[in-house]
């Protein structure tokens, strides 16, 4: 049995006593009707439950959903994961809370012109401040700094 089963069926039960004490006292010798009304309104509580652990588990990630898409889509293409991908606030913070709420070693960093960068999965996610909160940037690779060649004379 699934976790989420269990605790959803065990809070639609508890939630369907306290809805229904006084029926359930004065139907007690009843047949047939009372079981229908209240399997109804059972299934309608844990519907609402359902869509409220839903919300509250899927709304917060809606960030990191697009960051793995950015980084699926450069994956596709490149054949490697971004090195960098940069994100406005809300994005950064969602991201933070997911590293809490999971317990996932967290990887976070100064770097040496100001921003803050966070490791996630194989891309070094960089904070800009100055973007909207929501903004997600195109992923980027480090610029690798190609030595001049160099000419030596022939002999």
């Amino acid at each position: 049995m699934q976790r989420r089963s269990l605790v959803n069926g065990g809070l639609a039960a508890g939630m369907a006593a306290l809805v229904a004490p006084a029926r359930a006292e004065a139907g007690a010798g009843a047949a047939g009707g009372g079981d229908a009304d209240t399997t109804t309104a059972v299934h309608a509580l844990q519907n609402t439950v359902q869509r409220m652990f839903d919300v509250a588990n899927r709304e917060p990630w809606i960030g990191l959903e697009r960051i793995r898409r950015a980084q699926h889509d450069w994956l596709k293409s490149q054949q490697k994961y971004p090195d960098f991908l940069e994100v406005g606030l809300n994005v950064w913070d969602s991201l933070h809370d997911w590293h809490v709420r999971y317990q996932q070693p967290m990887s976070i960093t100064r770097l040496d012109d100001g921003r803050y960068a966070m490791a996630f999965m194989f891309t070094t996610i960089l904070l800009r401040s100055d973007m909207s909160v929501d903004w997600i940037g195109l992923p980027f690779d480090l610029e690798r700094r190609r030595e001049p060649a160099v000419v030596t004379p022939q002999q």
